[in-house]
């Protein structure tokens, strides 16, 4: 969940700069909205392994 989140805020972070008028975004700031997806998939796969075990 803490993947997803900051991958989120990220998201966020982009869109208001856009919003404010900034074009060009920062490499790592563009990389970080990457551990959206990843945290996505992680928390999914984290649950069917727990789900299998039960």
């Amino acid at each position: 969940m803490i993947l997803f989140g900051l991958g989120l805020l990220a998201i966020i972070a982009i869109f208001a700069l856009f919003a404010a008028g900034y074009e060009n975004m920062p490499v790592w700031l563009n990389l970080a909205t990457l551990l959206c997806p990843a945290g996505l998939i992680f928390g999914v796969i984290a649950t069917i392994l727990r789900s299998r075990r039960r």
